[in-house]
C-alpha cells in the first residue's frame, strides 16, 4: 500500500457523540451547537456513522482509539489499558509485570464511593504526594513484590506491580465497579449511584491468576489504610477538598504489545498530536511521530502545528479531549459550548492554514459519551471526510442525525482510515 500522495488531517473529538438532552430542548450537543466552520467543512464533504469497537460495547478510550486508527484486536490479543498508559508515561515495564489504570477516588465512612474521580481536578503536588506515601509505606506479604504509583493528569493514576522471579497474570477482574474487564478490554458498565470497591478475582483457575488477584487486593486494602492516615488528606480535609481515599483499578495487562507500525500499515508518514497518557502510549506502540502542540485546550496551537505538519507528513491524527469530560459530568450545555469553542478556535485556525485543494480533513470521535448516561456508550458517532475535491452528498452539518443520511453509511471503527483514504484517492 502506497499513500505517499495523500495529505490528511484526522481529528478525533473525544466522546463528542451524544443523545438528545432535555437541557438542549431535545437536541444533542452537536445539533444544538453553533458551528459555522464545521458546517462549512461538512458542506464540502461526505458523512456517515461509525461504531468504534462493536455493537453492545461501550468502549474505553484506548481500545476505541486503536480501532479508529485501524487496529482491531481479538480480545485475547489486547494487552490492556494499564500497559498502554505505563508505556505512555515511561514507566519501567517489562513482560511479566502487572500494569493497571487507576482513579483516585473518594469514599465515605462506610467505604461507599462518593466520587469516582475525587473531584477530577486534583493538584499535582497532592496526587504525587499520596502516591509517594503509598510507595513508601506499603508492605506486601510477598517481600519480592514492589509497586510504582504514577499519577498522570487529574484523577488518573498508573500502577505497576512487580514480583521478582514471578510472572503476574492479566486474567483478573477490576476493582473499579464502573468497568468490566472482557478479555483485557475495558467496557463501561451501566451502574447506579451506590458503588463500592470490588474484590479482584482470578479469571482463570491458575496459580498465577490467583496470586495476582491477591496482590491487587492487598494493594487496595493497604493503600486505603495508608490514605486514611495521609498527612496530605488531613490537609485536604481542612481545606474542604475531596479526599484521595483509594485507587480504583482496572484494565490489567502483563505484556508489551506486538503490532504493525502505523507507517508500515498505511504506506505513509502518519503522525499525531496527543495529550493524555493513553494516547501517548498508543503513539509509542504504533511508532507514530508525536508533535508538541501546547496543552489540552491550546486549540489554535494544535491547529497550526497540524497544518504545518503537512509539509513533512502525509497524515496527522489530532485528539481533542474536551467534549468527553462534559459528557462524564452530565453537562450538556457545557459540552455544547466546548464544541462551539473547538469550532471557532481549532477548526477556524485549521482551515485558514491549509490548502483544501490538497489537504483533506477527516473528523470523527472515538466513542459517544452521552450526558444523560455520564459515561461511554456504544451509540454510533459521525464521521466526515472533507476537501475541495470531495463531492458533497447533500449533508450540511456534522450531527448524529445527518450522519444517518450520509453517503458513507455505517462503518466499523477499524474501517475508517482505509475508507477515508479510498475516498480521498478516488476523488482527488
Amino acid at each position: 500500500m502506497d499513500n505517499s500522495d495523500v495529505h490528511m488531517i484526522y481529528v478525533l473529538l473525544d466522546g463528542v457523540g451524544d443523545l438528545p438532552h432535555p437541557d438542549l430542548n431535545g437536541k444533542t450537543p452537536l445539533e444544538a451547537a453553533k458551528t459555522p466552520i464545521l458546517d462549512k467543512i461538512a458542506s464540502n464533504g461526505v458523512i456517515g456513522e461509525v461504531i468504534s469497537v462493536g455493537k453492545g460495547i461501550a468502549p474505553e478510550s484506548d481500545i476505541a482509539v486503536f480501532n479508529m486508527l485501524g487496529y482491531k484486536f481479538k480480545h485475547a490479543d489486547y494487552v490492556g489499558r494499564g500497559v498502554i498508559e505505563a508505556i505512555g508515561i515511561g514507566i519501567d515495564f517489562r513482560d511479566g509485570d502487572l500494569a493497571l489504570r487507576g482513579n483516585y477516588s473518594t469514599l465515605d465512612d462506610q467505604q461507599v464511593i462518593i466520587d469516582r474521580r475525587a473531584g477530577r481536578h486534583i493538584e499535582k503536588e497532592d496526587a504525587v504526594g499520596v502516591a509517594k506515601e503509598i510507595e513508601k509505606n506499603i508492605k506486601f506479604s510477598n517481600p519480592d513484590t514492589s509497586v510504582v504509583v504514577a499519577p498522570t493528569i487529574g484523577h488518573r493514576v498508573t500502577v505497576r506491580i512487580r514480583t521478582n522471579g514471578k510472572k503476574l497474570s492479566s486474567r483478573i477482574t477490576n476493582t473499579d465497579p464502573a468497568y468490566s474487564n472482557i478479555g483485557g478490554m475495558g467496557v463501561a458498565k451501566a451502574v447506579g449511584d451506590y458503588l463500592k470497591i470490588e474484590r479482584c478475582l482470578p479469571l482463570e483457575d491458575t496459580e498465577d491468576s490467583k496470586i495476582t488477584a491477591n496482590l491487587v487486593n492487598e494493594f487496595s486494602d493497604k493503600s486505603i489504610e495508608i490514605l486514611k492516615n495521609s498527612q496530605i488528606n488531613a490537609k485536604r480535609k481542612e481545606q474542604n477538598k475531596k479526599l484521595l481515599s483509594c485507587i480504583l483499578l482496572r484494565d490489567a495487562g502483563n505484556k508489551y504489545p506486538d503490532v504493525i507500525p502505523i507507517n508500515q500499515k498505511y504506506g505513509m508518514n502518519f503522525s499525531c498530536i496527543v495529550d493524555m497518557p493513553v494516547e501517548l502510549g498508543i503513539s509509542d506502540v504504533l511508532e507514530m511521530k508525536a508533535f508538541e502542540a501546547g496543552g489540552l485546550t491550546d486549540y489554535e496551537e494544535k491547529a497550526k502545528v497540524a497544518a504545518k505538519a503537512m509539509e513533512t507528513q502525509n497524515s496527522i491524527y489530532v485528539h481533542l479531549k474536551g467534549p468527553d469530560e462534559f459528557g462524564h459530568d452530565g453537562d450538556a450545555i457545557g459540552k455544547m459550548k466546548n464544541i462551539e469553542e473547538i469550532d471557532q478556535r481549532f477548526f477556524k485556525t485549521l482551515v485558514e492554514n491549509i490548502d483544501s485543494d490538497k489537504v483533506a480533513i477527516v473528523i470523527s470521535a472515538d466513542h459517544s459519551t452521552p450526558c444523560i448516561n455520564k459515561g461511554h456508550s456504544d451509540d454510533p458517532v459521525p464521521v466526515l471526510v472533507s476537501a475541495n475535491f470531495i463531492k458533497n452528498d447533500g449533508t450540511t452539518r456534522m450531527t448524529e442525525q445527518q450522519a444517518k443520511k450520509g453517503s458513507i453509511g455505517l462503518l466499523q471503527g477499524a474501517e475508517v482510515v482505509s475508507k477515508a483514504l479510498e475516498l480521498i484517492k478516488s476523488q482527488k
